[in-house]
């Protein structure tokens, strides 16, 4: 019996595969790209006041009430959102089935086994048949993880885990700024759909004027031609931004999973002064913590370098035990009665030959591993590229809008000296047409570039990791409740990520004890109890105030 507390010791001090992880060195410079393109509106001073992306609120940045309406009913009602929360619940089933195999599964059984003897294996006297009822409690083939297989699976299934939810909040923060950037666009293309009533208006009347003076005399023929193509022009233009704007509600009713507020159609004009708020850009260093996607792809990397220490431990001996105590008698009236029946069966499994199905095994996981690698340092260099693409465009865009200001204020003053001209008789109306389709043409532009402007913005607060908080310096209410309620169960996933870098120390202890249960002294001291782990946050998911990267590790 002595043997029962050595293999005991080795199951709760078992050794793992694992190899240890080192996050790769992040393939981006220390700072984001400089010059005149990167310059921030207002200036650096502006650039760098304020909270970071990640902590500003999206209702804190999007300060058009209409907007966070759309918001808010986007994050209760999108199916893309509800597909990607419900993805979470499956990868937390997973691992909690996971794991469950670490720890024994304990079943009753009741049975009834009957069994009829030929003649020749009878004893003289003995019944042909033979009933045995049994009722016993015990378990099944519990492989005691000796060289952590179990325990890597379930690390690799953890890891899965986490990086699903990640993968939520990815979706969270794109659909945020989707709903932002079509909000944006329809805006943008009533703006645009506005101007082109004005300017087919305008060419209306002054169809209308030619036609009157040819009649008088006044006009040439080739100038009515040039008024009826002007209006058709415009009237082309109208038709195209009405289809755009009824297209860009259509998209804004599939992002929010319902019909548009009313107030969205009276909303407030395009103005990058009333709808977003300025924030810095921070430091590349932030996207390894702050950008949901760049942690997925780390907990995917994470989760095969576990399976790798799965992989190892396959070429070791695996130890399972079955065992089972109970009673058993030849009739059912007498089955309590009768003496206690019991079994226990400790079985070693040593791979011998298996056609280099392990090797095999081995070098998939660790190819995977490499893959992981280079998908985590992809997805660092594309948020870099990302952050640095918008923030290239915030600054060039805002002042291309600024140009092309003063370039329409030109081409009205163009334009009214044309009309002055033909007016006077100085000159024919083609120079009136010119500068009205010059005008037409740059108006339209200055809406695009603001609206590029905007986008811009909506783009670098998203690759920033902005998006997730509903308000700045109040963690958003469904994960408030969430990070409370399962503290304790966060600090035994992280405990369990510490055992494995003190398995050396345990086993010591371990096996020190065991030697003194075996070699009793005369006066025993008692061993020292190993110190309680303390509660400690996710070394991959830093708790920082406001934000919202705990994460519930199921029981």
């Amino acid at each position: 019996m002595r043997v029962l507390p050595i293999v005991l010791a080795l199951g709760i001090a078992a050794c793992s595969m694992e190899p240890t992880y080192k996050r790769p060195d992040a393939p981006i410079p220390s700072a984001y790209p400089s010059g005149p393109a990167y310059s921030a509106p207002g200036g650096p001073a502006a650039s760098q006041s304020g909270p970071a992306a990640p902590d500003l609120g999206w209702r804190n940045f999007f300060v058009d009430a209409q907007l966070q309406q759309l918001i808010a009913q986007a994050l209760a009602n999108n199916r893309d959102l509800r597909i990607a929360t419900l993805n979470i619940d499956e990868a937390r089933a997973l691992y909690r089935i996971q794991r469950a195999a670490q720890f024994p599964a304990i079943d009753a059984n009741v049975g009834l086994t009957s069994q009829r003897l030929s003649p020749a294996l009878r004893a003289p006297g003995q019944s042909a048949l033979i009933n045995t009822y049994a009722a016993s409690v015990g378990l099944t083939s519990f492989e005691i993880d000796v060289f952590g297989r179990v325990r890597s699976l379930s690390h690799a299934a953890q890891e899965q885990y986490l990086a699903t939810e990640e993968a939520r909040r990815s979706v969270h923060i794109s659909l945020v700024a989707e709903v932002a950037n079509a909000y944006l666009t329809l805006l943008a293309d009533r703006a645009l759909l506005k101007l082109a009533q004005d300017t087919l208006k305008s060419q209306q009347d002054a169809a209308e004027m030619i036609h009157r003076g040819k009649q008088a005399g006044a006009m040439a023929q080739l100038d009515e031609h040039r008024a009826d193509t002007q209006v058709q022009t415009a009237q082309v233009a109208v038709e195209q931004f009405t289809r755009q704007v009824a297209q860009d509600e259509n998209a804004l009713t599939l992002l929010t999973g319902g019909p548009l507020p009313s107030g969205v159609s009276s909303a407030a004009p395009l103005d990058n002064q009333t709808l977003l708020a300025e924030f810095p850009a921070g430091l590349p260093s932030t996207l390894l913590e702050r950008r949901p996607d760049v942690m997925a792809a780390e907990h995917q990397l994470i989760a095969a370098n576990a399976n790798i220490g799965a992989a190892r431990a396959a070429f070791f001996p695996r130890i399972s035990l079955t065992g089972a105590l109970g009673v058993a008698s030849a009739s059912l009236a007498g089955l309590f009665s009768g003496g206690v029946a019991w079994l226990f069966a400790p079985q070693l499994t040593l791979p011998i030959f298996n056609a280099g199905s392990n090797r095999a095994n081995l070098d998939l996981a660790t190819v995977r591993r490499d893959i992981n690698v280079a998908n985590y340092e992809r997805t660092i260099r594309s948020a870099f590229r990302e952050v640095s693409d918008s923030m290239a465009a915030r600054g060039t865009y805002e002042r291309e809008a600024k140009a092309q200001e003063t370039m329409i204020r030109d081409l009205s003053e163009t334009k009214r000296l044309a009309e002055m001209r033909f007016r006077n008789g100085v000159d024919d109306y083609f120079g009136v047409f010119d500068a009205q389709r010059q005008l037409f043409g740059a108006q339209q532009s200055l809406v695009t570039y603001k609206l590029a402007g905007l986008t811009s913005r909506v783009t670098l607060y998203k690759a920033l990791g902005g998006g997730w908080l509903e308000s700045t310096g109040v963690v958003a209410a469904q994960s408030q409740s969430q990070s409370q309620s399962q503290s304790q169960s966060q600090a035994q996933a992280q405990s369990q990520s510490q055992m494995r870098q003190q398995q050396q120390q345990q086993q010591t202890q371990t096996q020190t004890q065991s030697q003194s249960q075996m070699q009793p002294r005369p006066q025993p001291q008692p061993q020292p109890q190993p110190q309680p782990q303390p509660q400690m946050q996710m070394q991959m998911q830093p708790q920082t105030t406001g934000d919202t990267t705990v994460r519930r590790v199921p029981q």
